[in-house]
């Protein structure tokens, strides 16, 4: 028998949907660093990108954007060095953002060690970095100024508490899905859409009054779902294919056509199917402002946001921090928190084109099951993450911060092999039955 789904929770809405519903919403950060990681205020490695993060640079990936989302209004995310660098070029940089914060609306707000500043820094000085950082913003745009969100990459439970109670921001970029064996974080085991996190792990969302942090946490690159289960660069593939301008445009020489391709598909998942599962889609990248400098990078964008403004025309492009506001205006909790996903593969670069995963997320837990749909092969769970066991997290400084226990779609472990759902313990069965009481008597198992 063909499987459903499965049965959507019920929100609970009594009137018309409100206008957070039936939207397909973009999201679309932009990175200025002085250099690519910013460890601390005064520690830094990796390349220098002040050369390339110019007002050149940035003029041309705004118009990229206003050409086709002329009301479109994007996330200026500005590292530490980059708000305190007095070289010419760097207040040039700042004039320009703030230029564009006042014509277009658009964000200006912190990223906290430009990526990853847990694995780096205590927590205690993480919050530190946060506070003096949202105040240089502050500072820069004047009249009171407060951002609605910030950019971490990853960031620890105790920092979304801190800028949810002690700086009254209630949205972060705060982890980046299916981040494993990539740069120098490791954090694969959250929801790909917005949840309240929990004060266990910033990976699991909450479970109830107890361990709520009211901070919405964010991907950061909406992935491939095939490519995702990867483990980092196994088989010389990359997981992070999807959004990812790096990834997807300039890291594998992909032609541009197939680069787009790629973009367009994985936009896709979301604004198709998923908007039909779910009610909403959600589609979310990062560009560092330094990739502008690839050449041919304003045609790549504009060639992306041009297709989808075309196949989806009601896209509302909106800074990170009002769909944050949104979604949390709709969420006073995770309690309806119901995501479901349907993805087959791209035949591009380890999205196996033979290849159909569907995903299920809640705040219970995550589960994906995958089969070669060509040869109807049975379906098999490659994850069963659950969010109602204890969790913790590394308590200094590491690299490691995923939450992975039953099962993980990346297979680091014996017990991660794919198995069919009718072979899990009958505790997970009975667990996955309460959310989706037809899924494994209608899975064609």
């Amino acid at each position: 028998m063909k499987q459903r789904l499965g049965p959507a929770v019920t929100i609970g809405h009594t009137r018309p949907d409100p206008p957070f519903w039936g939207q397909r919403y973009l999201t679309f950060n932009a990175i200025i660093r002085v250099n690519s990681v910013e460890a601390s205020r005064t520690r830094w490695f990796g390349s220098n990108e002040e050369s390339r993060n110019t007002p050149a640079n940035m003029q041309r990936m705004r118009r990229a954007i206003t050409r086709e989302f002329p009301q479109g209004r994007i996330t200026w995310a500005i590292s530490w060095l980059a708000l305190h660098e007095q070289s010419r070029n760097y207040r040039a940089v700042r004039k320009q953002a703030l230029e564009y914060h006042h014509r277009y609306g658009d964000e200006i707000t912190f990223t906290v060690g430009g990526f990853f500043p847990n694995v780096y820094n205590y927590r205690k000085q993480v919050s530190r970095d946060l506070h003096a950082g949202l105040a240089a913003v502050s500072r820069l745009v004047g009249g009171g100024y407060r951002p609605k969100s910030v950019v971490a990459g990853y960031l620890a439970a105790e920092n979304h508490r801190f800028l949810a109670e002690e700086q009254d921001i209630h949205v972060c970029q705060g982890n980046i899905w299916s981040q494993y064996g990539i740069d120098a974080l490791d954090d694969d085991g959250s929801i790909c859409y917005p949840y309240y996190p929990s004060r266990e792990h910033t990976l699991k969302p909450a479970q109830g009054p107890a361990d709520f942090i009211d901070c919405v946490s964010l991907d950061g690159w909406t992935c491939d779902f095939v490519a995702a289960r990867q483990p980092g660069f196994k088989d010389g593939f990359n997981s992070r294919l999807g959004l990812g301008p790096i990834e997807t445009l300039f890291q594998h020489n992909f032609s541009r056509k197939v680069g787009l391709r790629q973009l367009l598909a994985t936009t896709g998942i979301h604004f198709d199917r998923g908007f039909a599962l779910n009610r909403f889609g959600w589609a979310t990248t990062i560009w560092e402002l330094c990739l502008m400098d690839n050449e041919g990078a304003d045609q790549s964008l504009a060639a992306w946001l041009h297709a989808v403004r075309r196949r989806w025309p009601n896209t509302r492009m909106i800074t990170q921090g009002e769909f944050g506001m949104a979604w949390r205006k709709e969420f006073p909790n995770n309690a309806q928190l119901n995501y479901r996903f349907a993805h087959k593969g791209t035949g591009i670069f380890g999205s196996d084109a033979s290849v159909e995963v569907r995903w299920y997320m809640n705040r219970k837990f995550r589960l994906a099951l995958l089969r070669d749909w060509r040869h109807q092969s049975p379906w098999k769970v490659i994850d069963l993450t659950r969010y109602d066991l204890p969790a913790h997290e590394p308590p200094g400084l590491a690299r490691n911060w995923s939450l992975i226990n039953l099962r993980n779609q990346k297979q680091t472990r014996p017990q991660d092999l794919p198995v069919r759902l009718e072979h899990l313990p009958a505790a997970q069965q009975t667990l996955i039955a309460n959310y989706y009481p037809t899924l494994i008597s209608e899975s064609g198992l």
